[in-house]
């Protein structure tokens, strides 16, 4: 029986069923390393769907389930439901008797319980612990990707799309980019800001900050709006971390803030403190320090994201932090008018090819730990000082982050804090299918070494 709220969820979504004369419903979740899955359903079976779930087979999706555990069940949050925008819809025209909506859902075992191989699931929970100690996660990330045209079978940007960062322009690319934004907003999730990046072709859509969970669903929910948005245009979007050697690759930089929830502030704010951090905040980073080489799997989950985190490329290679440092694997802005909203502590070596509720838990669970054991911050490493003799020993002394998806994941292996955040299923699952991933890269013989060495050895 619903009741309270549940029952005015319920009575508004059925009330759009009716009005937006849906016939289809998408029931989306997510697996483990990331891919946005759905099964579709028509109308009329929603109702069932709410009460009892919708059971699929979970041994046929990579890293979910074993074959003993294969059934499973997809339960809607209906807090997610939405039509899909027309430029989403199965037809162009978006004709009646064919709207599709969509609905993220939560995966559970045939006995009800909330599955432990559910990403998303790992991340309510990680939400939960945070809230038990008095805080509520906020994040907004930066979503940066590539628009392509293929000419010859080869990925190129558009002729007219060779603008850099923040350039203002109105080809093809700029007026798709602001649909993406608007097909977003229609499905609840505010884009802020949006522009071009460094790169040619390479664009970003900046999320405003909200709670994570709602912000996990929008990430997963934009890579395959971008995606249909673009191909619907002939153009292909990419979130390869780094698709072209000698450019800038692409980021999913995340602004973190925890909020206490009795008194709504944020917790990293005291601005009689250096830098305006609090000793909360401090900590916070001082945990995310203390396991970015593990989290570094998570986090940056491809063999090509390690072309990323290279040196030259506005990309972390070390374990520090800082101000006035776009190197630095962590990043405090400076405090605007308004400390409550400006400060943040940005995440800066996550890419989009990384599954957000996972990444978002590790990141929260690391800086809960900060706060639990207390740890110290080390010294920032800032870029304008980088040529002072003290600074330059203490970048010596730095850790690296992992330069391998290999080095990556033995840290996760060693580090028995982000396992315990993945849970066991996770864990083994993630593990098996990048160390597939890894032996396979490792065993293939590259265009480059035979360019290279060929015509030598």
């Amino acid at each position: 029986m619903r009741r309270g709220q549940d029952q005015i969820t319920y009575d508004r979504v059925m009330a759009i069923i009716e009005q937006e004369h849906v016939r289809f419903v998408n029931l989306e979740f997510i697996d483990v390393i990331g891919m946005a899955k759905c099964v579709t359903i028509p109308v009329e079976q929603f109702p069932e769907c709410l009460q009892h779930g919708k059971w699929f087979d979970g041994s046929s999706l990579e890293g979910f389930a074993r074959i003993a555990e294969s059934d499973m069940y997809l339960f809607p949050d209906l807090s997610t439901f939405t039509v899909l925008p027309s430029e989403l819809q199965p037809l162009a025209d978006g004709s009646e008797g064919d709207i599709v909506a969509r609905v993220i859902c939560n995966v559970h075992t045939p006995d009800g319980e909330s599955f432990d191989g559910d990403p998303r699931a790992i991340l309510m929970q990680t939400l939960d612990m945070a809230r038990s100690l008095g805080y509520e996660f906020r994040v907004s990330p930066e979503l940066e990707f590539f628009l392509l045209r293929f000419e010859n079978q080869v990925p190129t940007p558009l002729r007219n799309d060779r603008g850099g960062y923040f350039d203002l322009s109105t080809d093809l690319a700029t007026a798709l980019r602001r649909r993406m934004a608007s097909a977003l907003q229609h499905m609840g999730f505010t884009i802020e800001t949006s522009h071009h990046e460094v790169a040619e072709g390479q664009h970003e859509l900046d999320f405003e900050g909200s709670e994570a969970l709602h912000i996990a669903d929008g990430l997963m929910t934009a890579k395959y709006v971008i995606k249909a948005i673009a191909a619907r245009n002939e153009l292909y979007a990419t979130f390869l971390p780094k698709p072209f050697y000698g450019i800038n690759g692409s980021g999913l930089h995340i602004h973190q803030q925890l909020v206490d929830v009795k008194t709504g502030r944020n917790a990293f704010v005291d601005e009689s403190a250096e830098y305006g951090l609090s000793e909360i905040g401090r900590r916070f980073i001082a945990g995310q320090l203390a396991h970015a080489r593990a989290m570094c799997a998570i986090l940056a989950p491809l063999v090509n994201s390690y072309k990323r985190l290279v040196h030259g490329f506005e990309a972390p290679i070390f374990v520090n932090w800082g101000r006035v440092n776009r190197q630095a694997l962590i990043r405090v802005p400076r405090l605007s008018t308004d400390p409550q909203a400006s400060m943040r502590v940005e995440l800066r070596c996550t890419d989009p090819s990384c599954n957000p509720y996972l990444a978002l838990a590790v990141m929260l669970r690391s800086g809960l730990d900060g706060i639990q054991r207390k740890l110290e911050l080390p010294a920032p490493m800032d870029e304008n000082l980088f040529l002072q003799e003290e600074q330059e020993r203490l970048r010596r002394r730095a850790r690296l982050l992992p330069a391998t998806l290999g080095e990556a994941l033995d840290g996760l292996r060693e580090d028995p804090l982000i396992r315990e955040a993945l849970g066991d299923s996770i864990y083994e699952g993630f593990i098996d299918a990048k160390s597939i991933e890894w032996i396979e890269y490792r065993q293939h013989v590259h265009a480059w070494e035979l360019d290279r060495y060929l015509p030598v050895f």
